[in-house]
């Protein structure tokens, strides 16, 4: 089965699993992905567009999702609330194990749903820094991965893993030649990270802070602010959750195209 590793946490929500080797670079981002899986949640999120010169634009979304019955595959809807240029715009996302994912947006002013493909993953994800790749999350099975160290982050110990793509098709969709990652050892929520682009140079830096456990029962963790900058235009977005709700009870019907189209 495939896996994939969700580099911003946008929602990573991490988890503890004691099957795999401590010191495997592979399994260690096999327990970040397995983080992000949470039974259902619903959220207010705030995203903030920070330009070169310090000019600000909020969006205020809402974001639900709902695992598959696979408990692997998450379903994931956004939609934009505010402001005015943006309200109405609606994504989802649907991770699929045995295949490509499916990513859907809804564009008000067209009144209409358009299908992205695998190439669309390294656009920006709705104008922010964030590209859709890294909102869905990067197969953890197309990367190869090796463990350069240990550093500590704001005060935790963390994995320090680089992971390079597979194929040139991977580097390709993904927008990414080369990616750094800084993991928590004690819950393993990704906290940092570096990105180079397909030609070598450095492009974009991630930051994940304030880490709350969600979901006691399961040990899930959640940074509620994620940080994205791109290093070579000076651009960047901040994610802030205000509230983030587990174990909600969501319709299935709340992630389909139909439904995609509710703009409410």
């Amino acid at each position: 089965m495939r896996r994939r590793f969700t580099a911003v946490a946008l929602w990573s929500i991490l988890a503890v699993v004691p099957a795999f080797a401590a010191d495997d670079p592979t399994d260690i981002v096999r327990k970040n992905f397995m983080v992000g899986k949470v039974r259902d949640s619903r959220g207010d999120v705030t995203m903030t567009l920070v330009s070169e010169s310090g000019t600000q634009r909020v969006r205020q979304t809402t974001s639900v999702s709902k695992l598959l019955p696979n408990g692997v595959d998450q379903r994931r809807l956004i939609r934009f609330l505010a402001p005015a240029d943006v309200k109405g715009t609606a994504t989802l996302m649907i991770e699929h194990a045995d295949g490509d994912d499916d990513i859907w947006i809804y564009l008000p002013a067209l009144k209409k749903v358009r299908r992205l493909v695998a190439n669309n993953k390294k656009d920006s994800f709705v104008g922010t820094d964030f590209s859709y790749g890294d909102i869905i999350g990067h197969r953890v099975d197309d990367w190869t991965y090796t463990l350069v160290g240990s550093e500590d982050v704001d005060g935790a110990k963390c994995h320090v893993i680089e992971a390079a793509p597979k194929t040139p098709d991977v580097a390709t969709n993904s927008g990414y030649g080369k990616r750094k990652i800084w993991i928590r050892a004690d819950n393993f929520v990704a906290v940092k990270g570096e990105y180079w682009d397909t030609a070598g140079a450095p492009v974009k830096q991630f930051s994940g802070r304030d880490v709350r456990e969600i979901d006691a029962a399961e040990h899930k963790f959640q940074a509620f602010r994620l940080e994205m900058k791109n290093t070579q235009t000076g651009h960047s977005t901040v994610i802030d959750f205000g509230k983030l709700d587990v174990g909600v009870g969501l319709d299935d019907e709340q992630f389909t195209e139909r439904y995609l189209e509710k703009e409410s």
